[in-house]
């Protein structure tokens, strides 16, 4: 960006200006902030997103020299100007690549600059300089720390358990009756269940983000699919009449991927049992929303799972799709409805949370009913 700008200069004398181009470039016009310096070490034209950044007033800053109107400093404290010599330096010199660097109150800035020379190794007549405010990136930067702390959090507990019975019982295997050696063996198959199921999170969570994840649709009985993860959930020992699966009028077809859809069913009943209270109910039922009648032209089927617990507070439904969200019991890694979000919407459904009828938590999503343009 800073090259096309530099083209659009030259650098005969010129009145300072400011929030345009000499050639009819409006600087005003572009995301990040734009100093141009001339020849002498003046500011020579500005916007104004830069003047925000500098917090001066844009005609203050015009015509002031360079050193002064944008005093930068590196995290060391070292001035730029002085480390970097934009108008000295190697004379091939062209460009100087993005560096992270500080304004007066701490306020970080990414720098990026052209050095604009009329002839090849000629003096630098000009120096473009880009500036972009360093806030998103390092939010971004807090989201991935805060990713890798999570994660090495919830592996940590899993390895410990799983390495501490692998050594007792390869050093002390005779020592142990066969009831003592299944109990380990089986607190190590479900510790390893639980690395597989956070390595499974964090793969979604990456083909979500950069739009690769993929589908293989076919028909899906959304009835024997949930029956037959409620019969998993009673045999692992959960009661029976903790579940209840209503099914209202006759379900269109839907083709979705039957093991997508069934770790969407998966994630909101085990929430459900788990931060949740009473029977656990899952309704599934024709039409847009609760309440609406079937759109014939485009029909969908609406699922609903809700519990008879606390909920989820209102002013808590904005970040309940986000990563790392957790209810007040914490627990997991807080990508579970993250996934679910993306896994529903890639298949071009919607998804929603509320309160139900029961006081406890609703969350309702749809799915596109019939085949797709390929099968028809």
């Amino acid at each position: 960006m800073t090259t096309d700008i530099a083209r659009l200069e030259d650098s005969r004398p010129a009145e300072p200006r400011i929030g345009d181009c000499r050639r009819g470039c409006d600087l005003d016009a572009l995301p990040d902030g734009v100093l141009v310096i001339d020849a002498d070490g003046c500011v020579q034209s500005l916007n104004t997103r830069a003047a925000g950044l500098l917090g001066a007033a844009a005609e203050t800053l015009a015509g002031m020299d360079a050193r002064q109107a944008v005093p930068l400093q590196d995290l060391e404290g070292r001035s730029w100007w002085t480390c970097a010599d934009p108008f000295g330096g190697l004379a091939t010199r062209t460009r100087i690549t993005e560096t992270l660097l500080v304004l007066p109150g701490g306020h970080e800035v990414f720098l990026t600059a052209s050095l604009v020379r009329h002839v090849p190794r000629g003096p630098v007549q000009q120096v473009i300089i880009t500036l972009r405010d360093a806030k998103a990136r390092r939010r971004a930067e807090q989201k991935t720390s805060a990713l890798i702390s999570t994660v090495a959090h919830e592996l940590r507990s899993p390895l410990t358990s799983v390495k501490g019975f692998t050594s007792t019982l390869l050093r002390r295997w005779d020592r142990f009756s066969d009831d003592q050696k299944r109990l380990m063996l089986e607190t190590i198959e479900a510790d390893t269940d639980r690395i597989t199921r956070l390595v499974a999170e964090l793969l979604d969570v990456s083909r979500i983000d950069s739009g690769r994840l993929e589908l293989r649709r076919q028909p899906v009985d959304l009835p024997r699919l949930l029956d037959r993860h409620v019969d998993g959930l009673v045999a692992a020992g959960h009661p029976q009449e903790r579940f209840a699966i209503r099914v209202h009028g006759t379900l269109p077809e839907v083709w979705a991927d039957p093991d997508r859809i069934e770790q969407v069913m998966a994630n909101l009943v085990e929430n459900a049992v788990r931060h949740g209270a009473g029977t656990v109910t899952v309704d599934l039922q024709p039409g847009a929303e609760a309440g609406d009648e079937p759109d014939e032209e485009r029909p969908e089927l609406v699922v609903a799972v809700s519990d008879e617990g606390d909920g989820i507070p209102e002013e808590n439904y904005p970040m309940v799709f986000t990563r790392f969200w957790h209810s007040t019991r914490r627990g997991g890694t807080g990508l579970g409805l993250y996934v679910v979000r993306g896994l529903v919407e890639a298949h071009g459904g919607r998804i929603t949370v509320g309160r139900a009828p029961s006081g406890g938590a609703l969350f309702r999503f749809t799915l596109p009913a019939g085949a797709p343009e390929h099968v028809v």
